[in-house]
């Protein structure tokens, strides 16, 4: 979805790149498919199934195992499953004991609970001291950006910025895969400070990163949030330009998008013209209440655009 949540944008940065596959960890994060968790789910315990119970392959399929779980918000399966990792941690690589409190944090998170989420990606930082298997990094980054996920947001811009700092000075090329995710959860956090100017500041880089990487679903999500920035600083006509460009290209390939109708709708309510907002509002309405995220998680935006669609009327 063009217009996901932080957290969704950020978690698509483990995306398979072209270099050569250095560790286990990075072949298991290549079967990932986040816009579909249930597919996901099903290769990673073929996987799973390939190696022996206790192995350092199989432990750490299961954490993906759990983290598919938690996309589809089966968070009781998703724990029991990383319950089991738990008892063999003692005598697995320091990577498993990384990604068990990755994925054990990110479920607490998905579930609504950050005040149990941080800790567990403070444990997953300290862990990730301890791993010298390669891709470690990579890893570290991702318990640093959670945290500027999870933590209290007086603690947020702080671990974001040294999750960037790291990723700017990472070598390999997964590690500074991560900078246009983390640039753009930076944009939200100078966002939702009202710091509108900085926000798209942070989004202007990260599309940048997304075009020159040639990242054309990604760049789609970067131009909508250059958008988005652009409507909070009252630029409308650039950012209804940008949004109907969006429109007519997932029109193209067959892909609507909830988040760019929604948008459309807003940019007309910021302009005083309810009437030409209705009817983007309910085709965004019509997408994104099939969303089960953004019902648990955002229902007063889901009953906005309804009043808007004037669906109850």
């Amino acid at each position: 979805m063009i217009g996901a949540p932080a957290l969704l944008v950020a978690v698509i940065a483990m995306s398979a790149l072209a270099s050569p596959i250095a560790d286990y960890s990075e072949r298991l994060d290549r079967l990932w498919d986040f816009d579909a968790p249930g597919a996901s789910e099903g290769r990673f315990r073929a996987e799973r199934a390939r190696h022996p119970d206790g192995s350092r392959e199989a432990l750490e399929a299961s954490t993906q195992i759990a983290r598919a779980l938690g996309l589809q918000r089966k968070f009781a399966d998703a724990d029991r499953v990383l319950n089991r990792v738990e008892t063999s941690l003692d005598r697995a690589p320091a990577r498993v004991r990384v990604r068990y409190l990755l994925e054990r944090g990110r479920l607490r998170n998905s579930s609504g609970d950050r005040a149990a989420a941080a800790p567990l990606f403070e444990a997953a930082l300290a862990a990730a001291g301890g791993d010298a298997l390669p891709n470690a990094g990579y890893y570290r980054i991702d318990a640093l950006h959670m945290l500027g996920i999870a933590a209290p947001p007086e603690a947020a811009l702080a671990w974001n910025l040294k999750a960037l700092d790291e990723a700017e000075k990472a070598t390999d090329a997964r590690s500074r895969a991560w900078r246009a995710s983390l640039l753009n959860n930076l944009g939200w956090t100078m966002h939702d400070r009202g710091d509108h100017a900085r926000a798209l500041a942070y989004w202007q880089r990260a599309l940048a990163l997304r075009e020159a990487a040639g990242d054309v679903e990604r760049a789609r999500i970067a131009r909508w949030t250059v958008a988005r920035g652009l409507r909070s600083l009252g630029r409308l006509d650039e950012a209804e330009t940008i949004q109907r460009a969006l429109a007519s290209e997932l029109d193209a390939v067959g892909a609507p998008d909830g988040y760019v109708f929604e948008e459309i709708a807003e940019i007309a309510v910021a302009r005083g013209d309810a009437r030409a907002a209705q009817p983007w509002a309910a085709k965004a309405y019509a997408l994104l209440n099939k969303d089960a995220d953004l019902r648990a998680n955002a229902p007063a935006r889901l009953a906005r655009l309804a009043r808007l669609a004037d669906l109850h009327q």
